[in-house]
Parts: structure tokens; C-alpha cells; sequence
């Protein structure tokens, strides 16, 4: 009796295996899916780059004339944070590339939002300005310090790609 029931409990599984395998592949079948759609939707960012260049008491930076292969995806500005903006984009690479402005201290500043990345000592001169170099082992960095805030372009992507982004920066009206 035993041996019986046990073959039936192996057989119900599979009869239940079977059973959720076509409903599995009824809804491959039925619901669209684009393999080559991109799924990263790029974000308008002028308002907020308005608010803040109106509320924060340093120039807030953008990027102009990148192109459209640069597709912003992160946008914040945060007045009570010390009065710090972010603005996130992928690059043509689909590498990660952001811009952080803060009047916080630097020193804590700069390794928090580069995830604990050091400075080198070295500098790069992009745009006719001088730019340090930080290295960490999730995001590198071009940072500066001017008018009573720190700028740091970080992110994902190679020096290069940081110095043209630094490169397009102004303070200009979108």
C-alpha cells in the first residue's frame, strides 16, 4: 500500500509540473515582450534644474550639448540636504555618469557619494579647469571645489567619459 501512494505522489507532481509548464509557455507566447526595446526611459530634468538654480546659493551645474546618445536618468535636488543636486545620466556606453554639487564639507562629501573613493593626488585639466582625481572601487571621479561648493562627476564610466561630461558643464539656463 505504501509503495502504491508513493508512486502516485511522484506522478501528481509531475502531472503538476507538466500543468504549470504549459501555462508558463501560454504566457510566453501571449504576452509581448521586446527583446530589443530599451528599457532605461531618459527624463526631463529643466524644472528641476530651475528650482535649484534658483534656490542653491552656488551655480548649479549641467550639461550642455552631449547629444542625444546621453540619456539622463536620476534628478534631485534636496535644499535641506546641503543643498545638494544630482543629476544622473548613461552614457553612449550605457555606463553611469552623475553630476553632485553640495555645500557640505568635502571631506565627508566627496567619499559618500563616490562610494568610498580615494584621492589620488593626481589632477586633469578639462575645459581649462583643474579637476582631482579620485579612484574607488565602485565609482571614479573629477572633483572640484569652488564658490562655496564641491562638484564631483562620478559614476561608472571611464576618466575620459567623466572629462567630457566635466567638459559640458555650465551654470546657464536650460
Amino acid at each position: 500500500m505504501a509503495g502504491k501512494r508513493g508512486r502516485q505522489t511522484v506522478r501528481g507532481m509531475f502531472q503538476s509540473l507538466a500543468v504549470i509548464m504549459i501555462a508558463a509557455g501560454v504566457m510566453y507566447i501571449f504576452i509581448p515582450h521586446d527583446e530589443k526595446a530599451n528599457p532605461v526611459e531618459a527624463k526631463d530634468y529643466r524644472v528641476e534644474l530651475l528650482t535649484a538654480q534658483r534656490a542653491a546659493p552656488y551655480p548649479v551645474l549641467a550639461p550642455v550639448g552631449l547629444g542625444e546618445d546621453w540619456k539622463a536618468t536620476v534628478v534631485s535636488y534636496d535644499r535641506q540636504a546641503d543643498n545638494a543636486w544630482k543629476l544622473g545620466f548613461l552614457d553612449p556606453d550605457t555606463q553611469y555618469v552623475a553630476i553632485q554639487q553640495s555645500t557640505a564639507e568635502p571631506k565627508k562629501y566627496v567619499p559618500k557619494v563616490t562610494h568610498e573613493a580615494k584621492d589620488t593626488g593626481k589632477t586633469q585639466t578639462v575645459a581649462g579647469q583643474v579637476w582631482q582625481r579620485w579612484e574607488g572601487p565602485k565609482y571614479d571621479a573629477l572633483v572640484r571645489t569652488e564658490g562655496g561648493a564641491t562638484t564631483v562627476v562620478t559614476g561608472t564610466a571611464s576618466f575620459e567619459r567623466l572629462a567630457q561630461m566635466a567638459g559640458a558643464l555650465q551654470s546657464k539656463k536650460v
